[in-house]
């Protein structure tokens, strides 16, 4: 019995280890690929990967060695996601590189801008019509600000279909917007 007692103390330590070292190996695969306007995320960035590894080790029945070419590839991964999560929502900072306040926009628009904002505005509306019916609901969440999972989720369809269904639906409207004159 005391043999499986020792063997099950020294489990915990071994997968401390494992875990600190596949975390430095992160840390340095993030380094290597994150740009520098990117580099206050960097923490955000390995712990996404992170959770990428433990979720593919989850649903994998047997547990595989990690190359550190596969690492570089979820760290980049984690990378291409959080860029297009931040193109999505256009975040800008508040301050600039020498943490001094930026000038922030005045929060009533003009009247030009408020005319441009009704017909682009009637345009997307008038776009999203032409548009057929799934493209037209799956572009519509995501431009409510509906992540593709969470609307896969909401219309009980598969995330790939609604991905795909979201991607070519932003084509179609840009096109059409394109031909009104129109640009977002």
């Amino acid at each position: 019995m005391e043999p499986q007692s020792d063997l099950q103390s020294t489990r915990p330590d071994s997968r401390a280890d494992d875990y600190a070292e596949l975390r430095r190996e992160l840390v340095d695969a993030v380094r290597v690929l994150c740009p520098h306007w990117l580099a206050s995320r960097a923490e955000d960035l390995v712990q996404v990967a992170l959770v990428k590894i433990f979720e593919l080790r989850r649903r994998s029945e047997q547990e595989r060695e990690l190359s550190a070419f596969y690492l570089k590839r979820v760290a980049y991964s984690a990378l291409v996601d959080e860029i297009r999560r931040l193109e999505r929502r256009r975040e800008s900072p508040l301050e600039n590189e020498d943490g001094e306040p930026l000038p922030l926009a005045s929060p009533i628009p003009g009247p030009e801008r408020q005319q441009a904002s009704r017909e682009l505005g009637e345009g997307i509306r008038d776009c999203l019509s032409g548009l057929i019916r799934p493209r037209k609901l799956a572009v519509t969440l995501y431009l409510q600000g509906v992540s593709a999972a969470e609307a896969a989720r909401l219309l009980d369809w598969e995330l790939k279909h609604t991905r795909n269904l979201v991607y070519r639906g932003l084509g179609d409207l840009r096109r059409c917007l394109e031909e009104k004159g129109l640009q977002p």
